[in-house]
């Protein structure tokens, strides 16, 4: 007896927001799946309700704490010839979701794995910033702690490209924050918050600004997008402004040595040299 065909693995991306973004392949698709896995099957059921849509496929739970676990069962559904639909919570799975680990596996297998286009709180974010889009890079969410956070930060304060990121409400003061403290008061920025949803707004302007608005209390999602530095100067052959670049790199929570390395890649030469010039007493 031959072995069957793969299945497909179909990656769907559900309403960040208004159910009405639903496309109606979300709903043949959800119709139609052998197997469903969710981050959350209550959520799962609401919006199966909401489209009026009646599943017949077996509806697992599939989640960050048992994604490990539940890959390799996924992985045998497809094998065996299973249409497999992956949705999480809100937006497209594997985006800072669950998603990733079934992904590769199914890859692995040479199993098909498309998807289902839908909404993207990311793309949503920068259309509406008003802030560069030609090119941006996604960050998701910050380190939790202060010290994580402000490293973080200060790898990417010469980042030329939009940044985008997924902050959780209660922390978005002390994000907004420590971009400041990374990026500069100034830097133009924008908070999207309850994207497509009733009490949808974006607040744009300076970090520092934004900080302050922050700190009166966010509710809801919350995405914020970031312009991206400006082009740096190259770096001249002075000793003392090497100190000094070095000097500045480490006030915003840059390593010494990744601030030597910076400084010696913009000025074109050996980072020996620039080590020399800042521990030279």
């Amino acid at each position: 007896m031959s072995n069957p065909e793969p299945g497909v693995l179909v990656l769907a991306a559900t309403p960040i927001g208004r159910v009405e973004d639903a496309s109606s392949r979300l709903a043949s698709e959800l119709a139609r799946a052998d197997v469903i896995a969710a981050e959350d099957t209550r959520r799962l059921r609401r919006l199966c309700t909401e489209l009026g849509v009646t599943t017949t496929g077996r509806v697992v739970s599939y989640f960050e704490g048992n994604e490990s676990a539940r890959t390799p069962t996924l992985v045998e559904a497809l094998l065996a010839g299973e249409r497999v639909l992956l949705v999480t919570d809100a937006g497209m799975p594997s985006v800072s979701d669950p998603g990733f680990r079934l992904v590769a596996a199914a890859v692995l297998e040479e199993i098909e794995v498309t998807a289902v286009p839908g909404p993207s709180a990311v793309l949503t974010a920068l259309a509406v910033s008003g802030l560069p889009v030609d090119r941006f890079t996604f960050e998701g969410f910050l380190p939790r702690k202060a010290g994580e956070r402000g490293r973080r930060l200060a790898e990417l304060a010469r980042e030329p490209r939009t940044m985008v990121f997924f902050e959780a409400p209660h922390r978005t003061q002390a994000a907004l924050e420590a971009m400041a403290e990374a990026f500069g008061d100034e830097r133009a920025a924008a908070v999207c918050r309850e994207l497509t949803k009733t009490h949808e707004e974006v607040r744009r302007g300076g970090l520092a600004e934004l900080a302050t608005w922050a700190a009166e209390g966010v509710r809801g999602e919350v995405t914020i997008v970031v312009t991206g530095a400006d082009p740096v100067a190259e770096v001249g052959t002075d000793p003392e402004q090497w100190r000094t670049l070095v000097a500045d790199l480490e006030s915003v929570g840059m390593t010494r040595k990744d601030a030597i390395l910076d400084v010696a890649r913009r000025a074109g030469v050996p980072k020996r040299e620039v080590y020399d010039a800042v521990h030279r007493s």
